[in-house]
């Protein structure tokens, strides 16, 4: 990729941000695109970054900006601590600008070795937006759900049943639970079913330990500066999330869905499901996934059935896509939209 293209990916992410409610964030992406410039360690790895740098893909501004934010998190940078939230209101784009040269010299270190990995968001308010695709599943089933996460992070979002979520006129799981839900709902209302989840596994790379304190700073550190009920919100979920033995295994995803396919869930159905995550394997490796769970769905019976349930960038928008796919039989159907972060979701539901 040229330099050229690296910047238009902090421009682009410029737009991300300020429409998912992030003006600091989307600052910060502006002032890197439009000012990075060689001569230091950090930057010329940026601006000679040999994937691509956008957010299908490599996510290289998020990269940066969750480097820079786990300085603040980890209290690694009085510098930092000066200029962003809640201090940022009256600080200028060349003070703020000038504390982010100081900390790309100062913290290369550190800030070269969080660009080695992707961001990993786990956002909590996507339950909001799971929850209908499971009640679907429950409501077509009849069958309590196994569900299997491509890509959990931390598996927080395993948990939504300890969570307090409402859906238009309905509400679901625990009330004095300290993560409460209440995405913006449009469109038909949520299916009528319960929500009883038998089992729960879920893989991830990399994935994030929720009672280990450096990996949740490494976690929060990729949540906004500027959106605290974000990171209150997941600092709860954690404590859920800890207080739980399960703990997201480190996979690869074609091998756990190998290994998820070939157990039997008899008397449930099996949920396999993702969100935000199934865009980022590689394009062969998404063609391998979707051929396993093909043939899974080929041995699936009435009483033992799959569901593939995702919320994935489809490139279309408003937001993300909701579908969901059932076996036996294979039939797939958009079931809704949701915006990346949960904040509002548009449900048709499924059509018999």
């Amino acid at each position: 990729m040229s330099e050229q293209d690296i910047r238009a990916a902090f421009l682009q992410q410029v737009k991300a941000c300020e429409s998912l409610g992030s003006p600091f964030t989307a600052r910060l992406c502006r002032l890197m695109g439009e000012r990075l410039a060689p001569g230091t360690a950090v930057a010329d790895h940026i601006l000679t970054w040999p994937g691509d740098p956008s957010a299908l893909a490599d996510s290289v501004p998020l990269r940066l900006a969750g480097a820079l934010h786990g300085l603040l998190i980890s209290k690694k940078s009085a510098v930092l601590q000066a200029v962003y939230p809640p201090q940022d209101q009256s600080v200028d784009d060349e003070m703020l600008w000038e504390a982010l040269c100081t900390v790309l010299e100062t913290e290369s270190a550190f800030i070269l070795n969080r660009l080695k990995s992707p961001p990993q968001t786990n956002e909590v308010r996507r339950s909001g937006a799971t929850l209908p695709l499971f009640l679907e599943v429950s409501r077509r089933t009849g069958l309590p759900l196994s569900l299997t996460e491509i890509g959990a992070s931390a598996g927080l979002n395993l948990f939504l049943d300890d969570y307090h979520i409402t859906l238009g006129d309905q509400a679901w799981g625990d009330e004095n639970s300290a993560v409460t839900l209440n995405p913006t709902w449009h469109g038909s209302p949520a299916p009528q079913a319960a929500l009883d989840i038998l089992a729960r596994t879920g893989c991830d790379l990399k994935p994030i330990d929720p009672g280990s304190r450096e990996d949740r700073e490494r976690k929060l550190s990729y949540i906004w500066a500027d959106q605290e009920d974000r990171l209150t919100r997941t600092r709860a979920a954690f404590d859920i999330a800890a207080a739980s033995d399960i703990r997201v295994a480190e996979a690869d995803a074609l091998d756990w869905l190998r290994q998820e396919t070939a157990r039997t869930h008899d008397g449930a159905v099996h949920v396999i499901y993702s969100t935000i995550a199934w865009q980022y394997l590689p394009q062969e490796a998404r063609a391998a996934g979707e051929e396993i769970i093909h043939e899974a769905g080929a041995r699936a019976t009435e009483s033992a059935p799959l569901a593939w349930a995702l919320m994935e960038n489809d490139g279309v928008g408003p937001g993300a896509e909701l579908s969901l796919t059932f076996w036996p039989g294979g039939e797939r159907q958009q079931v809704g939209r949701a915006d990346f972060h949960g904040r509002w979701v548009d449900w048709t539901g499924w059509q018999d």
